[in-house]
């Protein structure tokens, strides 16, 4: 069955193609420092550990969490198994972190495997915690911004084989029943995966409820009742449950899929009794500089009355009956609608001609990221492609750099312009099923950060859409729309690829601001246009200048590499091995 392609729908109002640039502002960024008394429980990679997807899971990890419910307060673990808590109500009068919990041994005196303590704010009183060697501790915190003394009870606490980080988590209530959803990563050994790195990427979710047992909800004891696990070959961008537990989100470069259930292997379906080889292309398509036909192979005995046909100018849905569509998705480009038109030819194929909106540019691709069709080059195309890349076997190369110029040259390239060879997919899963729904193809969207916006909803996500950094909020009760655009930061996505020591990207929750974070020392704050104060006249243009946008630049007091970074509408966070910066950055 053919996985329905969406599309990212830019909100063109959000916008701003008028933007110039940031302008560099000198003013001063008040900065707090507290010492800690106990350095962050950093946990280093070992040799085993060498692939990308361990620097992407380990090595990158954001060891500062922010409370989505209560703002300016933040956690982390220490080396002494700590989970320690500021909260800042006054810049100037900083306490120290408050003890939240403790593991009751070390964690680092474990012998094997050991990982970073991960840490997951599930809801407006519950906590999960992992001490990286392969226990689930679920807390249950009170309301943590009125009873901030209060220490964490632990209400469950199981092993769960080999050690994982938490990457997201979320509780519902139902009938007295309390559900919390847990998403658990690990990076495990592969010995099928001969031609790889050797490793696979795991994502288990599982339900833990208190179901179990008589009388009310609080004495009832927790357990898991559920575990789903999917596997892939990449290190995920972005992950997290659906509200309620009905469905799942994943953005990765290489796709996921769920394998077990219970530990049981996950039985695969019968293919659909659609009359196509799998083995063979769905499709065939040729194009011009004015149009694209597409050729659709049709089960036997099809009519005019079977097919179900609907086009759009950026999307085509071709299906016959009541049988999953043939092809449905965002088209590569714009099409004219009303000039395109659909015939049956022989009783065996469907022609479809869509008129391309721009003459000229050329299609790789009919509906992105589907890949079961066949394209067909005509004489003259061929002939024009061997003489674009005669130069590639000429004897000289670049004989005559004036007349015969290669059409790019890579190392003219600048780096915002190189993307991942893989192509990054964002897929949605239903929770009963287990089965995707929406497929995007991300292409050239680089990922950037993930943000929680809203602590009721999913975090979002921002990604580069040409040079700006556009923000999406999964919305999974919409039908058509599941992801909506609800912030740009300006020309951020050309700027962040500049910055080669970048290790963490954020944004304010109210839209305010965007920020970027070195390995050492060096914050970027990216403000959003504000009015100035004063007349500014840009001479190039010969026009008024109504807005400016502001960078600003923080420079730490350490040497430590920076371990955490989160941000609130007021406040950026830093944390290093044994300091916590507070920058003011708004009043």
């Amino acid at each position: 069955m053919a996985i329905p392609n969406c599309s990212l729908k830019v909100n063109r109002e959000l916008l701003d193609p008028g933007f110039e640039s940031y302008r560099l502002s000198l003013d001063s960024i008040p900065t707090y420092n507290v010492e800690l008394d106990a350095a962050v429980a950093e946990v280093k990679l070992k040799d085993s550990q060498y692939t990308l997807d361990h620097v992407r899971a380990f090595g990158m990890y954001n060891y500062l969490h922010i409370d989505p419910w209560y703002e300016d307060s933040v956690y982390f673990v220490d080396s002494k198994g700590r989970v320690l808590n500021l909260t800042v109500t006054l810049d100037t009068a900083l306490g120290k972190p408050c003890e939240m919990f403790r593991f009751e041994s070390d964690p680092s005196s474990c012998e094997g495997e050991q990982l970073c303590a991960s840490l997951s704010l599930t809801s407006a009183t519950w906590a999960t915690l992992s001490d990286g060697t392969g226990k689930l501790t679920l807390l249950r915190t009170s309301k943590r911004g009125e009873s901030s003394h209060i220490k964490w009870e632990p209400m469950f606490s199981e092993r769960l084989g080999e050690p994982f980080i938490i990457v997201h988590s979320l509780a519902h209530v139902l009938s007295h029943v309390y559900t919390i959803e847990v998403l658990l990563l690990r990076v495990q050994k592969d010995p099928s995966d001969t031609k790889g790195s050797g490793f696979s990427i795991s994502l288990e979710w599982i339900t833990v409820d208190n179901s179990a047992g008589q009388g009310e909800s609080e004495e009832r004891k927790y357990g898991v009742r559920k575990s789903r696990m999917m596997k892939g070959k990449s290190v995920p961008h972005y992950t997290a449950v659906e509200p309620r537990g009905k469905g799942i989100i994943v953005a990765s470069e290489k796709p996921f899929a769920f394998t077990e259930v219970d530990g049981l292997p996950l039985e695969e379906p019968p293919a659909e009794d659609m009359e196509v080889e799998n083995s063979d292309p769905i499709y065939f398509w040729q194009q011009t500089e004015e149009d694209v036909t597409v050729c659709v192979r049709l089960p036997e005995g099809t009519t005019k009355d079977d097919i179900r046909f609907k086009l759009t100018v950026d999307c085509l849905r071709v299906g016959v009956g009541d049988h999953a569509p043939l092809l449905n998705g965002q088209l590569f480009a714009p099409v004219d609608p009303e000039a395109s038109t659909w015939t049956i030819k022989d009783d065996k194929s469907l022609e479809v001609s869509l008129q391309k909106r721009s003459e000229g540019p050329l299609w790789s691709e009919v509906v992105l990221g589907d890949r079961r069709g066949e394209y067909l080059m005509s004489d003259e195309q061929k002939s024009q492609l061997q003489q674009r890349l005669s130069y590639l076997t000429a004897e000289d190369l670049n004989p005559n750099p004036e007349k015969d110029k290669p059409p790019c040259n890579a190392q003219e390239m600048e780096d915002c312009d190189m993307f991942p060879e893989d192509s990054s997919t964002l897929m949605r899963f239903d929770g009963a099923t287990l089965k995707p729904t929406h497929v995007v193809s991300l292409g050239s969207h680089q990922f950037l950060f993930s943000v929680h916006i809203d602590p009721s909803e999913m975090p979002a996500f921002c990604l580069r859409h040409d040079v700006d950094a556009l923000l999406w909020q999964p919305r999974p009760n919409q039908d058509n729309d599941i992801w909506e655009h609800i912030s740009t930061f300006n020309a951020l996505g050309y700027v962040q690829a500049s910055k080669r020591d970048k290790k963490f990207a954020t944004c304010a929750p109210n839209f305010s601001y965007a920020a970027l974070c070195e390995c050492l020392r060096r914050v970027f704050i990216y403000r959003q246009p504000t009015p100035v104060d004063t007349v500014l006249f840009n001479r190039k243009q010969g026009r008024q200048v109504g807005q400016v946008a502001k960078q600003q630049v923080a420079n730490l007091d350490t040497n430590d590499p920076v371990l955490g970074f989160r941000a609130t509408n007021e406040r950026l966070f830093v944390l290093t091995a044994n300091n916590l910066f507070v920058l003011k950055v708004n009043n």
